[in-house]
């Protein structure tokens, strides 16, 4: 799809989804702008336009960091014009706001006793999400905050007698309750499961910011890691979700590795788990999460599920969370494959074309924000993926 004009919107809050819409496309061209690779800014005002096109989507449940006020105000943090300044000063007020709103409903859900939905804690659109955004932006308070809910989001919950870990959810994976999904499940990934708290918890440590109790939570999820977690070394892999069925039994019925994307399977997963080793100085963890993600990338097996070039769950979203883990790494082993995911993204693209959809997620704003992330260049260094809680 064309980057240069936005199409006529197609759906409600098409503009301010930073997922699948017009947010998006900004971001890429907000980012290109920064780097010297757009030689100015008319490639970004159409798809600026169309972002803040109509009233800005506030209501505290319909906000996440992938639409509405989050989904805006992320995308003008990186615009760096007077104009977006003065936005983001009227825009941050209010996600204070929305912020403690989803607290308070969240603790006291947590008081109440009963398991939350994905969407109360998940990157995508809960709270985790919220405090990814406020870690971004400095706002020590609103960030203190989130991370004191993540904490009581990992202690034991009961329910019909059985205790189950806090984040365990009602929800099927489809975000909702279903009949299908008898007690719910634990989800493990990053955008929508645990591994998105974990990596949220994790960052913010590693750059100061702590609150009571927080790393033994990081320590509470990453056992809880261990527990599901499969074979060793670059064996190693975890799985998508825990049936309720699983998690009474103690055993998993998954017969091997799921898809290696960055929203679920072992990249996202390890990547949020090599950040807790970081944060905890736990070499041992460290390593273990590296050597999974060697295995991954190293596995044909794993790589042959990837189906499509998308940042969510494709080659684009699978290069960038190894980018972004080998700067950490240990050793070289990671980098030295970055050549080769390099080569199979655009092995695929060259085979199969750019999508249809411009969007971050599944078109094609994603995978030009990945191939903008060169590991051999120190310069290119803005934090664009920090909406992915891949870097701090």
């Amino acid at each position: 799809m064309n980057h240069d004009t936005p199409p006529t919107a197609t759906r409600p809050g098409w503009g301010q989804s930073l997922y699948s819409g017009a947010a998006g496309v900004a971001l890429l061209h907000a980012v290109r702008a920064h780097t010297g690779e757009d030689d100015d800014r008319d490639a970004l005002r159409p798809w600026a336009a169309a972002m803040v096109k109509g009233p800005i989507q506030a209501a505290p449940e319909a906000c996440g960091l992938y639409e509405g006020a989050p989904a805006v105000a992320y995308v003008l943090s990186f615009t760096h014009t007077s104009t977006a300044t003065r936005a983001l000063a009227t825009l941050d007020t209010h996600l204070a706001d929305v912020t403690r709103h989803r607290l308070r409903r969240a603790h006291a859900r947590i008081d109440g006793g009963t398991l939350p939905t994905l969407g109360e804690y998940d990157l995508i659109s809960g709270l985790t999400g919220l405090g990814a955004y406020h870690l971004h932006r400095g706002h020590k308070a609103e960030l203190q905050d989130v991370l004191a809910y993540l904490v009581r989001l990992t202690e034991p919950i009961t329910t019909d007698a059985h205790p189950l870990p806090g984040w365990w959810t009602g929800d099927s994976p489809e975000l909702q309750p279903s009949p299908r999904w008898p007690g719910g499940h634990g989800n493990l990934g990053l955008a929508h499961g645990i591994a998105g708290p974990l990596a949220l918890l994790a960052t913010a440590l590693r750059h100061g910011h702590a609150v009571s109790g927080q790393s033994e939570a990081v320590i509470r999820i990453c056992d809880w890691f261990e527990r599901w977690r499969t074979g060793s070394g670059p064996c190693a892999w975890w799985p998508d979700l825990i049936t309720r069925a699983e998690h009474s039994r103690g055993e998993l019925r998954h017969p091997g590795p799921t898809r290696p994307s960055w929203c679920y399977g072992t990249p996202g997963i390890a990547r949020a788990q090599q950040l807790a080793g970081l944060a905890l100085g736990d070499h041992d963890r460290q390593r273990q999460a590296e050597h999974a993600l060697v295995g991954c990338v190293t596995d044909d097996a794993q790589l042959a599920q990837l189906t499509d070039a998308s940042l969510c769950h494709g080659w684009a979203g699978l290069t960038q969370t190894i980018f972004r883990a080998a700067a950490d790494a240990v050793d070289d082993e990671l980098a030295s494959w970055i050549p080769h995911l390099t080569a199979r993204l655009d092995e695929h693209l060259d085979q199969r074309g750019l999508p249809h959809d411009a969007g971050l997620m599944e078109g094609t704003a994603g995978i030009h924000l990945t191939r903008l992330t060169d590991p051999a260049d120190t310069a290119i260094t803005t934090p664009w993926d920090r909406c992915l809680l891949l870097t701090g």
